[in-house]
């Protein structure tokens, strides 16, 4: 849970930050893309099959300095920084994205879209929570809709975000990991007879990279 003073909170001077790498976009559109990941503390949502449990309360990850932040992705080499949680639109990202672009360097974020939107972003990925749908606002700019398919019923809830997204807002159907074996052949069978939906895998899992 996000616990921090309200004036960190509002400002977004100081983010929690879990951590920070250089590596490879492992999911959806971008997989493949070198990218600076910057993983944030905090997440109210608590999916049963969540793979960053270890993200959900901020409590447990320093508060870092933005500024700071953005020295270390401008050290680092890269050109687009993926921002992800934990949820991040549980803190204000202006100060975060504003950094990173004048650098022109890109910026991306996933997130549940359960908080409203802040920051400026090059590319937002929507992955919706039915514990806590996501908002109106970020539906209609999303660039790519992302639903974790655990069971069969997750194929409706998915067709449900699909109207609601731009059209030319990308459709992914990823299967929950745990569950691999058992739910892919549901999910081949579901983009054959719905070919708008593509199949996003978690590549990085598969190359032992973070």
């Amino acid at each position: 849970m996000a616990s921090k003073t309200k004036d960190l909170i509002s400002d977004g001077a100081h983010l929690p930050v879990v951590e920070e790498f250089f590596s490879l976009q492992g999911e959806g559109f971008h997989t493949g893309k070198a990218a600076y990941f910057i993983r944030l503390g905090g997440c109210d949502i608590g999916c049963s099959w969540c793979d960053s449990r270890f993200s959900w309360n901020s409590d447990l990850h320093p508060m870092v300095d933005t500024k700071a932040i953005v020295s270390r992705v401008i050290d680092s080499g890269a050109d687009s920084v993926v921002v992800t949680g934990g949820e991040p639109l549980m803190w204000t990202l202006d100060l975060l994205c504003k950094g990173l672009k004048n650098k022109n360097i890109c910026t991306f974020m996933e997130t549940s879209g359960a908080y409203p939107l802040s920051g400026t972003w090059d590319w937002i990925c929507l992955s919706p929570k039915k514990i806590m749908p996501p908002t109106t606002e970020i539906c209609k700019v999303a660039d790519e809709l992302k639903v974790i398919i655990q069971d069969n019923s997750d194929f409706e809830w998915a067709e449900k975000y699909s109207k609601m997204v731009s059209a030319g807002c990308r459709l992914y159907l990823q299967p929950e990991w745990s569950r691999f074996d058992m739910i892919i052949p549901e999910i081949v069978n579901y983009i054959k007879k719905n070919p708008m939906w593509r199949i996003s895998l978690q590549v990085h899992k598969y190359m032992h990279i973070p």
